[in-house]
């Protein structure tokens, strides 16, 4: 089964994405999930003040510059992992480096 793990951290006064990624144990993280063949992909994103969310009310689109909700975590990244079930998911995303400040939320995909 396929899960995201979507990688967050307080984006005021915390580092940026790209710098965390960059260190070597993230990069060791990577290439012990490539190794076990469950990595599938991942991505940075831009910091949520790059962000426009879009809303459609009564025909009418609405455009808002930054995050859609107002918070301190946002999300930095995400990669997808192909797993057994949960347990295993849960057991990767705990090794993230970004576990021991962040937060890492672990989802299924919707597989149809």
């Amino acid at each position: 089964m396929r899960y995201v793990l979507m990688i967050g951290g307080e984006e005021i006064g915390g580092p940026p994405s790209v710098e965390v990624c960059g260190r070597e144990e993230v990069r060791a993280w990577i290439e012990e999930v490539e190794r076990r063949g469950m990595y599938r992909g991942g991505e940075l994103l831009h910091p949520s003040s790059d962000a426009t969310t879009v809303r459609v009310r009564d025909g009418e689109v609405l455009r808002t510059d930054g995050p859609f909700a107002e918070t301190k975590e946002q999300v930095g990244g995400l990669c997808l992992l192909e797993c057994a079930d949960l347990d295993e998911a849960l057991e990767i995303a705990s090794r993230h480096p970004v576990a021991r400040f962040g937060v890492i939320e672990v989802r299924p995909v919707w597989e149809a």
